[in-house]
């Protein structure tokens, strides 16, 4: 080992003398001198014996030596072709530090990130079935442990201040990382047949199409499944409101009976086994060691920050609200451009970049329409669909399974009485939580418990204003619209509030998910 630092050192001296004579403009040195140079560093290191204490010595300045040579040096090059021959020797690069290392150091400062940016979804790199060491590869890179400070998209970004429950669960790459595994990966349920995607999937705007959610063994609740995106804007979660955060939603349904029909205690158990989870778990909770970080309450935390990162991306309506508002602010003119161009750079390349954006999601005459009814009181829609994410997050009685009539008494024991249930308030009853109707289109069916198929069918039923009830939401009259304006509205939800969703690596998982789930479907089918 002294022998190569002196040999370093020595090439470092060269470097410096090449940069002085030829790079800086100076006569070169001597090639006799560099030669001499070379030789009595040879000898010396060769009449060296080292100490006990050099043998054992860190490699660590030797490497950031080598990184302030540079690449494209020469004498950096000649450094590791004597690497080469030194087989003893080994170097760590940042990204091959131990997981233990990484999380020893100090944290970061926080980094911001806009969501929906792609590669945060993209799953650790590689192909096929996730191995062992690419999670530590992975996990031995800092800036996937660093936190996150997240930038929401054009439209979201106006509820910027509702954001929720980052203080309690902030965001890293590693967390978003594993939440993404365990969210696709179906052995977290009893029978290894159910993911949180089975009701919750890309292809249905993360929801489901049907009617109810089908757990373990084909079993059916009697609500439709809710989408789980823009949920950073949401703190109590389900229709009824009843878990108090999205990290108790998240792991609710592993040990529903007719959901994933698990427990927590065998879920962790499972978790266990899978020594790429081990591994996350560890780096993204624990100290990089055993197996304690594998708790039910940590991948709680893993699966809502991953949910809290999928986000809707703009829509042809928020271009639309963007352009209108430059246009009224600055008196924006298409005959002036050259002028505004001229006098106000910035605002003109704001202007024309939404203005080209706009042109790639268009808005149809009809669906801008739509979008003004929406917002006026002859639409209404306001009432309860406003904000960012247009929801109010309340709780409304829409008439919804009230449609036969009788006295509460006489309806059937299992009548879903909604977020009566949690507050047993008469004011509660039959009372849902308001969805956020962006990108409803891709969600249907529609409703608490899936009973309208189509966009169409919703219109209808706020247009008559609900089913009356003695508990029917004060917000839900009748409405006076015209059959064009039902198409209009319809329009409105379809193309203006329809936003990109980022594109999630749904397979790349540890090894054994895509066997278990191949198992559970054999059983099924016998």
């Amino acid at each position: 080992m002294g022998r190569l630092i002196v040999i370093v050192l020595v090439l470092l001296a060269v470097a410096f003398l090449v940069n002085k004579y030829i790079i800086q403009g100076g006569d070169a040195p001597p090639k006799e001198f560099v030669e001499e140079m070379k030789q009595e560093a040879e000898q010396e290191s060769l009449a060296k014996e080292p100490s006990e204490s050099e043998t054992e010595e860190s490699t660590e300045p030797t490497a950031r030596v080598l990184a302030e040579v540079g690449e494209e040096s020469e004498p950096a090059k000649d450094v590791e072709k004597v690497m080469e021959n030194e087989p003893e020797l080994e170097l760590k690069s940042e990204t091959e530090s131990s997981v233990e290392e990484v999380i020893a150091k100090p944290q970061a400062e926080p980094e911001t990130i806009l969501l929906g940016t792609d590669e945060l979804y993209d799953g650790i790199p590689g192909e096929g079935v996730l191995t062992l060491d690419q999670v530590k590869m992975w996990l031995a890179d800092p800036d996937n442990h660093v936190t996150l400070d997240p930038e929401l998209p054009l439209g979201l970004k106006a509820g910027a201040g509702e954001i929720k429950g980052l203080k309690e669960n902030p965001l890293t790459r590693a967390k978003i990382e594993l939440g993404r595994q365990l969210f696709f990966d179906p052995r977290i349920s009893s029978d290894n047949s159910i993911s949180c995607a089975s009701c919750h999937h890309p292809d249905f705007g993360y929801g489901k199409d049907t009617q109810f959610g089908v757990g373990v063994d084909g079993q059916t609740g009697n609500r439709n499944s809710p989408v789980a995106y823009n949920r950073i804007l949401s703190d109590k979660q389900f229709w009824d409101g009843r878990a108090a955060t999205l990290e108790e939603q998240a792991i609710g349904p592993i040990a529903n009976p007719i959901e994933m029909g698990n427990t927590h205690e065998a879920t962790v158990a499972d978790l266990k086994t899978v020594p790429e989870y081990v591994a996350q778990f560890e780096a993204v909770f624990g100290d990089g060691e055993g197996d304690d970080a594998v708790e039910i309450d940590n991948a709680a935390k893993a699966l809502a920050a991953f949910e809290r990162a999928l986000v809707t991306g703009p829509t042809p309506w928020d271009y639309h609200l963007e352009i209108k508002s430059l246009e009224e602010g600055f008196e924006i003119e298409e005959e002036y451009l050259d002028e505004l161009k001229e006098e106000e750079p910035e605002v003109y390349e704001e202007y024309m970049a939404l203005k080209a954006l706009a042109e790639k999601s268009p808005l149809s005459e009809s669906a801008r329409r739509g979008g003004e009814l929406f917002f006026s009181e002859k639409g209404g829609c306001t009432a309860c669909h406003f904000g960012a994410n247009f929801t109010d997050e309340k709780y409304h009685n829409l008439g919804v399974g009230f449609e036969e009539e009788m006295a509460d008494e006489d309806r059937p024991a299992d009548f879903d009485w909604g977020r009566f249930t949690e507050t047993n308030e008469d004011l509660d009853r039959g009372a849902f939580k308001t969805p956020t109707v962006r990108n409803i289109a891709s969600t249907g069916p529609y409703m608490h418990d899936g009973s309208q198929e189509t966009l169409e069918e919703v219109i209808e039923w706020y247009a008559k204003g609900g089913h009356k009830n003695p508990y029917l939401s004060e917000n839900v009259k009748k409405l006076d619209l015209s059959e064009q304006d039902k198409k209009d509205l319809v329009n409105f939800l379809k193309e203006g509030l329809h936003g990109e969703l980022p594109k999630v690596e749904e397979e790349r998982l540890p090894a054994g998910a895509e066997e278990a789930q191949e198992e559970a479907e054999e059983a099924a089918e016998q």
